[in-house]
């Protein structure tokens, strides 16, 4: 099963070698390599600086899934914090909404049962893939990389087309079976495939090569993480277990050039969402345990101005903000 916006448990591996799938086929590989040449052909290198697959985008709402006791349901908000809509009405735990590219759909994962896409409003509600699993967009919005949340259809990373229109093919295979993935996302250039295992984040190309680690497992990094839309960073949130209290932070794409953006203390705990799709924000929660107070601020990406946005009586997670559409 695919783990929850915690620490991920299982066995640590040594090792971060990964291998491409025995049941993945060779026209599904060539599959996910015609998609990565379509977005690289708008791929512009400009002075030496960072390769786009697109331009950062217009700031738009932020979903998070919000559990008050029954299960987890999706909610949007705007960044100034009003607006607070509830998009799903589901039996079941809906966790980990991921915005489209262009800010008109939102995948989620109702857990153990199907990976779905909605409209952003919550309405054209689509079943993607059983039993489905944690899941992100690819840069040209029509394909999801996900991790199968239960055992029996495999463990690794797999490629879907986002209307669920072809069945799942695996891209990577998990050779530690005791130690499942979670919170697959793609770089903007659509090259890279990046994931949370053992506590650490990995990296890989779409082809299934060059599998390296980012961050250590020793740092108990939480599993939510997110690329900057220039594709020149991540941010991330390491220590789950508040034994030196989780902070955002964020780091370079190859795991170097590491830098802690909060500070929080105590029975405080500040947890990473992702970047806004202009790259000048990042959004983030801030839970107080003792309170059992939750709250949803945005900061500057270098971490300077902080700005609440909400106070919630329950913990927002999995936060993603996504662009405004036709921007």
């Amino acid at each position: 099963m695919a783990r929850r916006e915690g620490g991920m448990n299982g066995t640590a591996s040594h090792s971060c070698a990964l291998t491409v799938g025995s049941v993945t086929s060779a026209k599904r590989i060539l599959a996910l390599l015609a998609v990565t040449t379509t977005m690289l052909s708008v791929v512009v290198v400009s002075g030496g600086g960072s390769a786009r697959a697109t331009m950062p985008g217009a700031n738009g709402l932020i979903a998070f899934s919000l559990d008050k006791g029954s299960g987890g349901e999706i909610y949007t908000i705007e960044a100034d914090g009003s607006d607070l809509k509830r998009l799903t009405h589901v039996d079941g735990n809906a966790i980990a909404p991921d915005w489209s590219p262009d800010g008109s759909r939102i995948a989620f994962w109702l857990e153990d049962q199907a990976l779905y896409t909605m409209d952003a409003d919550g309405s054209d509600l689509q079943e993607v893939t059983t039993p489905g699993g944690q899941a992100a967009f690819t840069p040209d919005g029509e394909h999801l990389v996900y991790v199968p949340g239960h055992s029996d259809v495999g463990q690794g990373v797999f490629l879907v087309r986002a209307d669920g229109s072809d069945a799942p093919g695996q891209l990577l295979a998990n050779p530690f079976p005791e130690s499942g993935y979670a919170n697959p996302e793609m770089s903007p250039d659509g090259q890279t495939v990046t994931f949370s295992r053992d506590n650490g984040i990995f990296a890989v190309d779409v082809d299934g090569t060059d599998a390296r680690r980012l961050v250590s497992d020793h740092l108990k990094v939480v599993v939510k993480h997110d690329w900057a839309p220039d594709g020149s960073g991540i941010v991330f949130t390491p220590f789950y277990d508040y034994e030196q209290n989780p902070n955002v932070w964020t780091m370079g794409t190859d795991g170097t050039g590491v830098d802690k953006l909060t500070h929080a203390t105590g029975a405080r705990g500040a947890f990473a969402g992702g970047f806004s799709p202009d790259g000048a924000w990042i959004v983030f929660r801030v839970e107080n345990l003792d309170r059992g107070r939750f709250r949803i601020f945005k900061m500057d990406a270098d971490g300077g101005e902080k700005t609440l946005i909400a106070s919630l009586p329950f913990s927002p997670r999995f936060l993603d903000w996504g662009a405004q559409p036709g921007s």
